[in-house]
Formats: C-alpha cells, structure tokens, sequence
C-alpha cells in the first residue's frame, strides 16, 4: 500500500515510523510536511522515533515539502493541525484516486467540513487519536510516550468493508486500533476533553495534574467541561456517560505530568489550534443559542498571547 501523510509533526512522525516498518506488508511510505529541516533529516539520515514502541532510526520515508512528489496514493492520512486541513484536502484533490481513503486525525470539530470545502467527502474517514503523548525532538526525531488507541469510522456513521481493512491496516502497523460505528461521539468525548485542558492549562502555564490539583483552576476548567456537554447533547451526541465532569476527571488522572500540545505551542511561541478547540465552543454556542462564557473567556486569553508572538 503506497500510504502519504500530510503532516509529519510529532503524531504524523509516529505514523510514518510505524507504517513504514511494518513487519507483515510492505508499504510505500510518504511524508508531506512544510517544515525543510525535518523533511531533510528525514531525507538523508532516516526517521527516529523514541518511546513507548523503542528507540530506533527507520530508514525508507520518502519526504518532500511537495505533493507532486508522492502523487496518487491507497492512502492520504492527514494529520496537519486543524488550521492546516483545508490547505491539506486542496493539495491532494488532484490525486485521489477511486478507491483511494482520505483519513483525518486533528483535536478538536469541523475536519470534515473543512475537507468538503476542497474535495468531495465520499471517501473520507475520520480519526481520533488518544493516549499518545507525542512531541517532536529536533528535525527528523519525534517522541510519544505512550501508545494507547487509534478510533476511525466513516463520517457518515455505520459499518463497511472499507472502515474494516483500514482497521486491520492500521493494526498490521503496530497500532492499537479499533473501528467504530458512530465517530462522532468519539471526536466528541476527546473534544469534551481537549476543551478541559487545553486553553486552561495553557493560560494557567500547568501540567494537567498541576490544573487538577489546584481548586480555583480546575474549578474554570470543570466550566469549559460543562459547556462542551451541553452543547453536544443539543447536537443530539450519543456520549458514553452522564457525568462529564467524572469522565474528563478520570481523563486527566491518567496523565497528570502531561502538558497539552496547545501549551507546548505557546511555549515555542507557535500558534495553537485555539479556534478548533475552545474556541469551536464560542462558535457552536452562538450558532445553538448557548453561553459558553467559560471556553469564550480562555479562547480570548489564548488569541490575545498568539497575537504577541
């Protein structure tokens, strides 16, 4: 299978490092990315990738900062921040195929709809991510700390045969992987919690167990975890548990040394993908008629810092 990711920072480095060493299939591995340092690196000394599946350089990946170059393939997996999906759709519309699949893995709402506005969605999947830990070392040397579970599932909801090779592709690759029928309620659940920690934990400078620890903190924290529930049971969101604040606890307990990628961005003085996590909350709320004080309040701290970048 001839496999290109557009995206190849931490999480689109930990793909491409496990697709291109699997054991039991041999595939044709691509990565797409505008960062030159990291596809030279790549280019001539190999992907490494540490952690949780070892330490290692694989040799093979293809990398280029131009489409063109990998051209059509089986398999598009975008894994660009959120802001970064729409350019990502334009650039590969020219070379899907039929039967090619287009997977989309981001933090956060609207990968799909951003995909519709360059190509048609017949053949798009969506992705959910969880349990990671993933950052990026230096050009062409990732890291992630754990390895937990890739979630995809058809944007239109349901079982095929094609969401169940993808699975087994997936797990061919070393992954925990694991098809569902209803997506969306996945992407929700993980949205509920990016939402609790994400802007919070990067205006409070705190890891996740640092939030948690500190009353006043969580406390405005637990706000954004409320809102983003009632805003997904008025979308008619099937979520998993009744409790939100219980879940999204529990979520935070499991890595509380953990700082979430919208922190490490501004600690790198990067733009976050602010407007596809809390600030999607503003967004839906105006658009549901719902106050989402709490997510508003943190997004406009967050915007305000990135503008001084």
């Amino acid at each position: 299978m001839k496999v290109t990711i557009l995206g190849a920072g931490a999480m689109g480095s930990v793909y491409a490092a496990m697709f291109a060493e699997a054991k039991d299939s041999s595939h044709e591995v691509w990565v797409i990315d505008v960062w030159q340092d990291h596809v030279d690196a790549i280019a001539k000394n190999g992907l490494r990738l540490e952690g949780a599946s070892g330490d290692r350089t694989v040799q093979g990946i293809n990398a280029s900062t131009d489409i063109a170059d990998a051209g059509e393939s089986d398999l598009f997996i975008i894994a660009t921040k959120a802001s970064g999906v729409g350019a990502a759709a334009r650039s590969i519309a020219p070379f899907i195929k039929d039967d090619t699949l287009v997977l989309t893995i981001q933090n956060g709402l609207g990968a799909g709809e951003r995909i519709a506005q360059f190509m048609p969605t017949d053949n798009v999947l969506l992705g959910v991510a969880e349990g990671f830990g993933a950052s990026m070392k230096a050009p062409g040397h990732a890291h992630h700390n754990a390895m937990n579970l890739i979630r995809i599932g058809e944007m239109a909801g349901g079982s095929t045969e094609r969401l169940a090779r993808l699975e087994a592709t997936w797990q061919h690759a070393g992954f925990k992987a694991q098809a569902f029928s209803d997506i969306h309620q996945l992407i929700w659940e993980k949205f509920l919690c990016n939402c609790t920690y994400s802007a919070p934990c990067t205006v409070f400078n705190l890891t996740i167990g640092e939030l948690m620890a500190s009353k006043d903190k969580f406390d405005i924290a637990l706000g954004c975890t409320r809102e983003i529930h009632q805003l997904g049971l008025a979308k008619k969101v099937n979520f998993s548990f009744d409790d939100p604040v219980t879940y999204a606890t529990a979520f935070g307990a499991r890595m509380p040394g953990a700082r979430p990628s919208m922190l490490l961005d501004h600690l790198a003085r990067r733009a976050s993908e602010i407007d596809a996590i809390n600030g999607m909350a503003e967004v839906l709320g105006a658009q549901l008629g719902i106050a989402t004080p709490y997510n508003q309040t943190l997004s406009a701290v967050v915007r305000d810092r990135e503008s001084h970048f």
